[in-house]
């Protein structure tokens, strides 16, 4: 049995958790391998829908085992606060795995988020203020807190000790705000101690072993190829690898054992947070995908950036992941619309580009070339096969498969699992 590593294609929200869970029931682990609790997805199994924020969407699938690897940093209070929200609704979650190496987010680095945002006035990232940034930033600088210091008081101290030599400072003269004390940040974290500790393994060895017994790994990501730290619209991005490489790094799975990537495009295009973003609208074709798409974010509620479908993009996170399958999702939300404008290149000041420019400067002034896709009006929700698809809706989603890089194996056409067309078994 393979590992599988599902990547978004474009900013984020593409609909992953949705990819994940409909293979989550054939699978037996899910990790997630980057980020935090700074994105969220959203499943809808039935009448029921789950916001997960910190879990790996395996967490739903009865028979799956969801890890959370190394490479995630982990707000232990948000993790605990969305196990006992399941729990209350009747998900078990007694299978969670944790790595021990995993860094958690410790109080300073929430409070250090927020004002450096703030600091930063119309330089801002657009982070979403949840020390997540600062928490990378700490792991990269080798004073960062990792889930198993939490096992013992004298590293642990020691490690907050050293962090807050750093970080008090910075706190107190370029920000002018108190640093929570030593003893308040080691009391805080000491306080999950107990009910982590039968959670956290070596999650790289039991994925090793896991794929030599045969089984099903697959590696479920957060945020998206576009946010990731080396290959997104820096310096607009996240702070983790968001890409098939940080598939592996995050999860201590080796790139030989990676039999495919299957990476998840919207049918249209969103963004959250600051940044260049070529195919933006802001007419009323705009509000329309953010209505008719609930585009609102799963963690912040923060109302999405929309714009067209953008082949430059599918076609470069195709190139950086090695994707073999495309997930196509939300295309039941271009019902409605007389023509869909799709872009295929950009101008550059007078320069046209076909791949995206490496040049930061080229990309922020960069205006789409657009073609133009017929339309269709009927309700397509119900669409099981690629041929219930109006001859409009097939004739966009083979324009969009031949502009991107790579085939589109399953077509979202609605928010429940089961609205969705299989054109090509993933596993």
């Amino acid at each position: 049995m393979p590992a599988i590593a599902i990547i978004g294609a474009q900013w984020g929200d593409e609909g992953k958790g949705k990819a994940t869970d409909l293979l989550g029931s054939r699978v037996d682990y899910v990790v997630k391998f980057n980020g935090g609790n700074n994105a969220g997805h959203t499943v809808v199994i039935g009448e029921e829908k789950y916001a997960l924020h910190l879990l790996p969407s395996g967490i739903l699938s009865p028979n799956c085992t969801p890890v959370i690897g190394n490479g995630v940093v982990i707000d232990l209070d948000v993790l605990f606060h969305e196990i006992d929200g399941l729990e209350a609704r009747g998900v078990d979650t007694s299978k969670l795995l944790v790595s021990a190496n995993a860094h958690v987010i410790p109080d300073y680095n929430r409070s250090l988020d927020k004002v450096t945002e703030r600091f930063l006035g119309s330089r801002r990232i657009g982070t979403t203020g949840r020390g997540i940034g600062p928490t990378y930033a700490d792991k990269m600088n080798r004073i960062g807190i990792r889930v198993q210091d939490l096992f013992d008081e004298k590293i642990l101290t020691a490690k907050v000790e050293g962090a807050l030599d750093l970080k008090g400072q910075v706190m107190a003269k370029i920000y002018n705000r108190r640093a929570p004390s030593v003893a308040q940040t080691v009391e805080e974290l000491l306080a999950h101690a107990d009910r982590l500790r039968p959670l956290v393994a070596d999650t790289a060895l039991v994925l090793h072993e896991a794929l030599d017994r045969g089984e099903f790994v697959l590696l479920e990501a957060g945020q998206a190829t576009l946010l990731d730290v080396d290959h997104g619209t820096y310096p607009f991005v996240t702070s983790s690898s968001a890409t098939a490489g940080g598939a592996c790094t995050g999860s201590g799975i080796p790139p030989t054992r990676l039999d495919r990537v299957v990476s998840i495009v919207k049918a249209y295009t969103t963004r959250v947070g600051e940044g260049p973003f070529p195919t933006e609208l802001h007419d009323d074709d705009g509000e329309f995908l953010r209505r008719t798409g609930a585009e609102f974010g799963t963690t912040t509620g923060r109302p999405r950036r929309c714009g067209w479908y953008d082949a430059v993009i599918a076609r470069y996170a195709a190139r950086i992941n090695g994707v073999t399958d495309f997930v196509l999702t939300k295309l039941d939300v271009l019902t409605g619309l007389e023509r869909i404008p799709v872009c295929v290149g950009y101008d550059v000041r007078g320069v046209r580009h076909d791949e995206m420019p490496v040049n930061q400067s080229d990309f922020h002034h960069a205006t789409p070339v657009y073609e133009y896709f017929e339309g269709w009006s009927e309700d397509i929700s119900s669409a099981r096969t690629f041929e219930d698809l109006p001859a409009a809706a097939q004739r966009y989603v083979e324009a969009l498969e031949a502009m991107s890089g790579a085939r589109i194996s399953v077509i979202g056409v609605g928010p429940s699992r089961a609205a969705t067309i299989v054109r090509h078994e993933l596993v």
